[in-house]
C-alpha cells in the first residue's frame, strides 16, 4: 500500500471513534517488509472499522482480537499557570498518591507555535508552574 495513505486512514479509524491507532513494521512471508495496523476499538464501532480498512486500505483479510484489558490510573486535570497562559497537567494517581504527570501537548503545541517558544521549554515550564503551584 502507498505510505501516503497511512495518515488518512487513521484520521478515518480516529473520526470513527478508535481508542487508538497505530503502525509497526514487521517482515512478513518470504522476507518481506511491511506494516501492522494496529487499531482499540470497541465493540460497537468492529463493522464500521473493518469497513474502513477493507475499502480504504489494501488488506484481504483481518485479524480480530475480541478482547484485551486495560488498566489506567486514576487522574484529574488542572490547568497551571505559565508566562504565556493556561496549560492543562493531567495528574495520575496510584492509590491516592500522585505518580505522574504530563502537560496537555495541544496546549503546549499552540503556546510554541504561537510565542515562537522551544516545546519543550513550555512542557518543561508548565511542569515547574505544577509543583510551584501545588506547593502554594
Amino acid at each position: 500500500m502507498n505510505p501516503e495513505i497511512y495518515e488518512y486512514i487513521m484520521e478515518k479509524l480516529f473520526s470513527a471513534g478508535a481508542l487508538d491507532v497505530y503502525y509497526t513494521p514487521v517482515q512478513m512471508k518470504k522476507n518481506r517488509p511491511g506494516i501492522k495496523l494496529n487499531v482499540l476499538l470497541t465493540a460497537d464501532i468492529l463493522n464500521e472499522v473493518l469497513n474502513i480498512l477493507f475499502t480504504e486500505s489494501s488488506t484481504l483479510g483481518i485479524r480480530v482480537i475480541n478482547e484485551v484489558s486495560r488498566y489506567s490510573l486514576d487522574r484529574e486535570v488542572i490547568k497551571v499557570k505559565t508566562p504565556w497562559g493556561l496549560i492543562r497537567v493531567k495528574v495520575a494517581y496510584l492509590n491516592d498518591n500522585r505518580v505522574n504527570l504530563s502537560p496537555e501537548y495541544d496546549d503546549c503545541y499552540n503556546i510554541a507555535c504561537k510565542k515562537n517558544i522551544p516545546l519543550k521549554k513550555v512542557y518543561d515550564t508548565a511542569k515547574t508552574e505544577y509543583f510551584r503551584q501545588d506547593k502554594a
